[in-house]
């Protein structure tokens, strides 16, 4: 129990400091794209809410449909095989990678760190249909 308060206090300290450079940065936008891999500060979140790993709190994250110059709908990803119908695969950077559908969520571009890669066409279509079938059903 211990373990998860100290991860909350490093993230909160982590989230003031992430809003104040945010504030700073913000007339110099990052240049994002739909259907992008970025590493993305996530944050330490509750329950089975996906979270970031490691002391920045970073995770991969599939930029699913850029909303406004500073905002999009993203899909965190992860490495470990996955089955269900809220897990799709692809690839990226010639490695398989899930992306989890029911943890779709808006972020912020200052929570982007760097980009990663792009995913091809063909999977950018795959998720989308699985994405509208998820939550269409």
């Amino acid at each position: 129990m211990f373990e998860i308060i100290d991860r909350f206090s490093l993230w909160c300290k982590q989230k003031i400091s992430l809003h104040a450079v945010a504030a700073a940065e913000s007339q110099r936008q990052k240049f994002f794209k739909q259907g992008e891999v970025w590493w993305c500060r996530i944050g330490m979140n509750v329950g089975d809410e996906i979270f970031g790993k490691g002391d920045a709190f970073v995770r991969p994250v599939f930029v699913f449909k850029k909303l406004t110059g500073n905002t999009f709908l993203g899909l965190p990803i992860t490495k470990r095989e996955k089955v269900g119908s809220w897990y799709v695969k692809f690839r990226v950077d010639g490695d398989d990678r899930w992306v989890l559908l029911n943890q779709a969520r808006v972020f912020d571009s200052r929570r982007l760190l760097g980009r990663v890669g792009a995913v091809s066409t063909r999977d950018f279509n795959i998720i989308r249909g699985r994405f509208v079938t998820f939550y269409s059903s």
